[in-house]
């Protein structure tokens, strides 16, 4: 019948337009008696067997059915472990079925009654729901926290090794220019 929707609104709607049809019990009348009944005598293809190849669900098929009909987007878990999904912030608790790492890709399903759930590697993650988004600490006082204070440069006396080299050509050069 998915084969048929687009051809039957193109083709069903012009037709109506043709016998000036307006109402639904013209419409449904005309749709059974007269439009189906020349369809199916044009496009109709006999089944090469008579078998119902239609397969029953199993228990864990019909489980994950909530999942499988719902919106599916994918987020990025934040430094600080939340996720953010439609302007709300979710905070993902410490006891999870799954090791999560920052910046690790989750697949937020959004369900038809409305809930969420995060899953990670096949695993639903436990969170909350924060009442607003966290916000960033103020950067000035963060870096004023790490600064080391300057201090003045440490600088070798003239007898420290380092210089002794240094010491002895320029007294060479003292002595070949006097010469």
């Amino acid at each position: 019948m998915e084969k048929l929707f687009k051809t039957l609104q193109d083709r069903l709607i012009k037709e109506l337009r043709l016998n000036n049809i307006s109402t639904i019990d013209e419409a449904n009348r005309f749709l059974e008696e007269e439009f189906l009944p020349k369809f199916n005598a044009k496009f109709m293809v006999e089944p090469r067997t008579r078998a119902n190849l239609h397969k029953e669900l199993a228990g864990r098929e019909k489980s994950k059915l909530d999942s499988i009909f719902s919106r599916q987007y994918e987020r990025v878990v934040r430094n600080d472990f939340t996720i953010n999904h439609k302007k709300k912030c979710y905070q993902l608790e410490k006891n999870q079925p799954a090791t999560i790492c920052k910046r690790d890709i989750v697949t937020v399903e959004e369900r038809m009654d409305q809930t969420i759930y995060f899953r990670l590697r096949g695993k639903y993650l436990n969170y909350k729901l924060l009442p607003e988004k966290p916000k960033k600490l103020n950067q000035s006082k963060n870096n004023q926290q790490w600064v080391i204070a300057a201090t003045a440069q440490y600088k070798p006396p003239a007898d420290h090794p380092w210089r002794q080299t240094a010491r002895a050509e320029y007294l060479r050069r003292l002595v070949e220019v006097a010469k």
